[in-house]
C-alpha cells in the first residue's frame, strides 16, 4: 500500500504520527535520507522506530538545524529510539544503478537493518521502495512527522561523518567542508585535481572535469 499525503492540518510532528497508529499499526518507522545532490560520496538513509510515549526536543528536518544542534539530537535519538537502521551506497553502484535507485536500495537497506519489523512506513517525499511492508509517502515529511524527522538526523549525521572521514584519506578536496556537495570550492578543487575515487562520475559537474 503506498500513498502520498498532502498535510492540512498546523499537528505537531508527534501528533502528526499519533494519527496512524492504529490497532494495525502499533510500530511506525520514519525514512529519509541524505547525500542525494552531491558529486562525491555515498547517499545515506536511516529508518527510525520512536516509542510512542518518547518526545525529544527540537527534533526537525536536519536541513534546518545547525551542526552542532544535528550532532546533540542525533546523540538524542540514538538513545531514545526504539530501532534504528541504516543504510549506505557508494558512489560506483549510484553510478550503476543511477541516483534514484541507489536511493532506493538505500533506504530498504535501512528499513531490513532495523531490529524490530515495523507495521508502517513513513516515507519521506515520493519515492516508494520494495518492501512486502505497508508504506506511505509524504511530501516534506522531514517538517511533518516526528519519526521522518529523525531519520533525517540520523541519515544527515552519519553521511557528514563519513564525509571527515573521506576528508582525511582525499585532503586536497576538501571533503569536511562542503561534504561533496557541488560547491564553489569543491568545483575548484575537481578542477585542480581532477576526480577522486569518491566521485560520482556520472553526476553532469564530474562529467565535465
Amino acid at each position: 500500500m503506498q500513498q502520498n499525503l498532502f498535510h492540512t492540518a498546523n499537528l505537531d510532528l508527534y501528533q502528526f504520527d499519533q494519527q496512524f497508529r492504529t490497532a494495525e499499526f502499533m510500530v511506525i518507522a520514519g525514512i529519509d535520507e541524505a547525500g542525494r545532490g552531491p558529486l562525491a560520496g555515498p547517499v545515506v538513509a536511516a529508518a527510525v522506530i520512536l516509542p510512542k510515549d518518547i518526545t525529544i526536543d527540537d527534533v526537525n528536518d536536519s536541513k534546518q538545524l545547525s551542526e552542532s544542534r544535528r550532532e546533540k539530537l542525533y546523540e538524542q535519538v540514538i538513545c531514545n529510539a526504539s530501532s534504528i537502521g541504516v543504510g549506505i551506497v557508494d558512489a560506483g553502484i549510484i553510478d550503476r544503478i543511477n541516483i534514484l535507485q541507489a536511493t532506493r536500495k538505500a533506504m530498504l537497506e535501512a528499513v531490513e537493518s532495523l531490529k524490530t519489523t515495523p507495521d508502517l512506513l513513513l516515507i519521506d517525499g515520493i519515492t516508494t521502495i520494495e518492501s512486502s511492508i505497508k508504506q506511505k509517502t509524504i511530501k516534506k515529511g522531514d517538517c511533518l512527522s516526528a519519526a521522518i524527522a529523525a531519520a533525517s538526523i540520523v541519515a544527515k549525521v552519519t553521511r557528514d561523518r563519513i564525509m571527515r572521514e573521506y576528508d582525511l584519506l582525499y585532503p586536497e578536496y576538501r571533503f569536511a567542508q562542503h561534504k561533496g556537495y557541488g560547491s564553489r570550492l569543491h568545483l575548484e578543487m575537481l578542477r585542480k585535481h581532477g576526480s577522486s575515487p569518491i566521485h560520482r562520475m556520472t553526476f553532469r559537474g564530474v562529467k565535465k572535469v
